[in-house]
C-alpha cells in the first residue's frame, strides 16, 4: 500500500458532506468530526488509487472495505489507526443504511483488529515526574512559570489536551483551601467540574502573577504571541520538556500525562472507579477499568515470587 497524501483543499462527495452534517448535529465534538472526515477522506484517496475512480456510495461492496483493511494492515500501520479508519467507515455505513444510500449495513460484519489489553497504560514513575518538572520550571524566554503550571495542572487533573487548549481564566476557581476547573469543552461537548489540589493551585496562581491584568474571558496558557496556546505547541511544549528531561524508558506525550493522573489517582484511592471516571470525563466504566489491570512490572514480579525453588 503506497503512502497517500490527502489535500486537505479537496471537496467533500456529496454524501460525505451530508454524512458530517449529521455528525454536527449529533453534538459530537468538533475535534471528533474533523477526526471522522480525515480517516473517511483516506478511504477516498485509497479507493481511487487502487480503483481509479471516486467512491460511488450505493455501488460500494463490503469486499471493498475488506479489501481497504488487508491494505491497511500490510501497510503497517498500526492497529489503532486501522480500527479508528474501520471505525469510521462503520458508523457511515450505518448513516448510509438507515437514509437509504445503502441497502445493508456493509461494515457490520467487518472485523477489528484485536488490540493486546492485558495489561494498564503507561504512566511517569516519581523520579519521572520530579524531572520533568523541574525541566518546565527552567524553562528559558520567561515561559518557565507558565509551562510549570500547564505540567502540573496535566498531572494532577488529567485533562485531555484539546480540554486544557481550551481553557479560558474564568473557568478556573481558586481559593486559599479549595478550587477547581470547569471543563467546557469535553469529549463529546459534555461539561465537568475537576477539583485542583494545593500543589496546582500554587503552580496557577504563581503563573497568574506575571498576567496582574488578565481577564477572566483570555486563555489560560498563552503562547509567545499572547494568543491562546493550540493542542499542537501544548503538544510540542510537552514533547520538548520531556527531551530536556531525558526521558526515554517510555515515549512522553500529553496522553502520558493523562495516565499518569490515573494510575496515580488509584494507587492512593483503590478501588474508586467511578470517581476517576468522573474527573476523566469517560462514558463507561471499562475505558476506566483499564487502569486496574496489572503492568508488565508487576506481572514480572508475581511470577518472579510464585517460581518453584529449585536451585541448588
Amino acid at each position: 500500500m503506497r503512502t497517500i497524501h490527502q489535500d486537505p483543499r479537496s471537496n467533500d462527495p456529496d454524501w460525505l458532506a451530508r454524512f458530517i452534517d449529521n455528525l454536527q448535529r449529533e453534538d459530537l465534538s468538533a475535534t471528533t468530526v474533523r477526526g471522522y472526515r480525515y480517516d473517511l477522506r483516506h478511504f477516498l484517496v485509497w479507493h481511487q488509487t487502487i480503483h481509479g475512480n471516486a467512491v460511488v456510495l450505493e455501488r460500494l461492496t463490503e469486499f471493498d472495505l475488506i479489501a481497504y483493511r488487508q491494505a491497511m494492515i500490510a501497510a503497517g500501520n498500526r492497529p489503532t489507526s486501522v480500527n479508528r479508519r474501520l471505525d469510521a467507515l462503520r458508523r457511515l455505513c450505518r448513516w448510509a443504511q438507515r437514509v437509504g444510500l445503502m441497502s445493508s449495513d456493509l461494515a457490520r460484519d467487518v472485523r477489528r483488529i484485536r488490540l493486546p489489553r492485558h495489561c494498564q497504560p503507561l504512566g511517569l514513575q516519581d523520579t519521572e515526574v520530579h524531572a520533568i518538572l523541574r525541566a518546565a520550571g527552567a524553562s528559558t524566554h520567561g515561559l518557565a512559570r507558565r509551562n510549570y503550571a500547564l505540567v502540573q495542572l496535566m498531572l494532577q487533573t488529567g485533562l485531555r489536551v484539546g480540554e486544557v487548549a481550551a481553557l479560558r481564566i474564568g473557568d478556573l476557581t481558586l481559593y486559599d483551601r479549595s478550587g477547581s476547573v470547569h471543563v467546557r469543552h469535553g469529549k463529546g461537548l459534555k461539561d465537568r467540574e475537576v477539583p485542583l489540589n494545593a500543589t496546582v493551585r500554587r503552580a496557577v496562581k504563581q503563573y497568574f502573577d506575571e498576567r496582574p491584568d488578565a481577564v477572566a474571558g483570555e486563555p489560560l496558557f498563552l503562547s509567545g504571541r499572547a494568543a491562546g496556546l493550540p493542542v499542537r505547541s501544548i503538544q510540542a511544549v510537552i514533547a520538548g520538556l520531556a527531551r530536556r528531561a531525558r526521558l526515554s524508558r517510555i515515549q512522553v506525550s500529553c496522553h502520558t500525562l493523562r495516565h499518569t493522573f490515573a494510575l496515580a489517582y488509584l494507587r492512593d484511592n483503590p478501588g474508586k472507579l467511578v470517581e476517576l471516571a468522573t474527573l476523566l470525563g469517560h462514558d463507561s466504566l471499562d475505558t476506566t477499568a483499564l487502569y486496574t489491570r496489572s503492568s508488565r512490572a508487576d506481572l514480572a514480579a508475581d511470577l518472579e515470587r510464585s517460581h518453584f525453588n529449585v536451585d541448588g
